[in-house]
């Protein structure tokens, strides 16, 4: 499921780009290549679709982001954890103070070797 919505949104995206690029930012966009009066479209009701049309999609992407949230795939085990969290409890504090001997180490006492006192 979590694939659909990302295809989705990827989808959306797109459309989007494209209805925004189609526009002008002073009304004209792609009305302004029908200049007669006689079109089914006009110059007011193409500016009226593209903004209907941006809305729809900026609304269409919101929701798909927050649906999307819901299906992320989630481990529900709690044996395997994430690489991140793994290097996180691993790491080692560079402010930490090292541990370094405070007293000589003990002395072992050994025997001598025997040696070969017959020459």
């Amino acid at each position: 499921m979590y694939t659909l919505v990302t295809v989705l949104i990827f989808i959306v995206c797109v459309l989007l780009i494209l209805i925004v690029l189609v526009q002008n930012s002073k009304g004209g966009g792609l009305a302004s290549n029908f200049q007669s009066a006689g079109q089914v479209m006009g110059v007011r009701k193409t500016a009226d679709f593209l903004e209907k049309a941006t809305w729809s999609l900026a609304g269409a992407l919101l929701f798909l982001a927050i649906v999307g949230t819901a299906f992320i795939p989630r481990n529900m085990g709690g044996e395997e954890q994430s690489r991140v969290q793994k290097q996180i409890e691993n790491a080692v504090d560079p402010n930490q103070v090292p541990n370094f001997p405070t007293s000589a180490p003990a002395a072992t006492t050994t025997a001598p070797a025997a040696t070969d006192s017959a020459k």
